[in-house]
């Protein structure tokens, strides 16, 4: 076993990635209740560009798995040195230690909120139970529980995300170590992240499980996986890295912003395989050890957005809930909707602050054996959702 320790840097470029998907999942969730092109920004700016920043929220869960996969295979890559040689009770300890805190909390607090009858918690579809919200959260099968009985309260919703990425991580180092050859796993990972557009389109008749399906979500993790093998395997130099950072960041940005209406109608699901793409040649190029990770001046809030995107994820929606309880006790006026954004942003951020700070980062420590005190050189290891 390679004994050197993963590395404990942050890459700046990376959060300020992970930090923009999830303002977006933000607004997209805002956006549901209080559309921006119905503010008074739509007297004054295109309503694609409005719709944009209120509708790429799913687009941007694809985005966080392709990070998932590149920062995990590539810290189990600085830990062990090859993907064959992963420890399996280290690998899970650590994913345990980060995940479960959270999650545990979150359910915890959920089940109170519905047995108190707390309106915009409480779970009355038909066929649903918080028993079997509960066991589906907990049992990593969130997403084909909704799939099957529709969509459940907003903040149990969000769940769905980390069904399929833990699962994907559940099954991950143990074909890594069944294959033990890059020879035989990366071929694996090609066909699972190209499959992406044609495991959506398979989908037909049920909206719900299209978005929330396993295959596709383990598509996009594959394609971050492949980006940490190629970085290793075939490290970019800096004008590769600086070309791949360019388009990257040029076809994200259009698709996402500018052309996916037109792009959605001319290659439909093949749009999702590529942002992941995109994704994957942004993220290569910005951890290439050519280009030397750096901050940009006037986005460090950007940056602890992206540090923090995990517990802003599973919490953000008890802030947005709040936001349009107080918006509708005011009038409710669509117009005036844009002056609660900055401050429920600001909101969400805060509370993922104080979760981060008070509960899970002290949980991670002990739960991994850190002493107080003591760096935990996990940084690459923090998962989105």
């Amino acid at each position: 076993m390679n004994s050197a320790a993963p590395r404990s840097m942050r890459h700046p470029g990376i959060d300020r990635l992970r930090g923009l998907a999830i303002v977006l999942v933000v607004l997209h969730h805002i956006g549901l209740r209080m559309p921006l092109r119905d503010t008074v920004l739509g007297e004054w700016l295109p309503r694609r560009l409005l719709n944009a920043l209120n509708y790429n929220g799913y687009e941007a869960v694809f985005v966080f798995f392709v990070i998932s996969g590149f920062l995990i295979a590539g810290n189990a890559l600085d830990r062990w040195g090859d993907l064959s040689r992963i420890d399996l009770g280290t690998f899970y300890r650590r994913r345990a230690a980060r995940i479960l805190p959270c999650l545990l909390a979150l359910v915890g607090v959920l089940a109170l909120l519905h047995a108190l009858a707390v309106p915009d918690y409480v779970i009355d579809r038909p066929g649903q139970s918080l028993g079997g919200a509960v066991a589906a959260a907990l049992g990593l099968y969130l997403n084909w529980y909704e799939g099957h009985t529709g969509y459940l309260p907003g903040n149990w919703d969000v769940l769905w995300s980390l069904s399929i990425e833990e699962v994907f991580y559940l099954g991950f180092p143990l074909v890594c170590l069944l294959t033990r050859r890059r020879a035989v796993l990366v071929p694996l990972l090609v066909v699972l992240a190209l499959s992406l557009p044609w495991s959506l389109a398979s989908i037909t008749g049920n909206e719900v499980w299209k978005e929330k399906a396993y295959l596709p979500g383990m598509a996009a993790i594959a394609t971050g996986v492949l980006g940490a093998l190629w970085v290793r395997a075939w490290p970019p130099s800096a004008r590769d890295a600086r070309v791949l950072r360019g388009f990257g960041a040029a076809a994200m940005f259009a698709m996402m912003l500018f052309t996916a209406p037109w792009l959605w109608r001319a290659l439909h699901d093949g749009v999702m395989l590529m942002l992941t793409l995109a994704t994957l040649c942004l993220l290569v190029g910005m951890a290439a050890p050519s280009s030397a990770p750096r901050h940009v001046r006037g986005f460090g809030w950007l940056e602890s957005w992206g540090r923090l995107s995990y517990e802003i994820y599973l919490t953000h929606m008890f802030v947005v809930f709040g936001a349009v309880r107080l918006w509708r006790a005011h009038g409710g006026d669509p117009q005036a909707g844009l002056w609660w954004y900055l401050p429920t942003l600001a909101a969400s951020w805060a509370l993922g602050w104080l979760l981060a700070r008070g509960f899970s980062q002290p949980c991670e420590r002990w739960l991994r054996g850190v002493r107080p005190g003591v760096h935990m050189p996990a940084a690459l290891s923090q998962t989105p959702p």
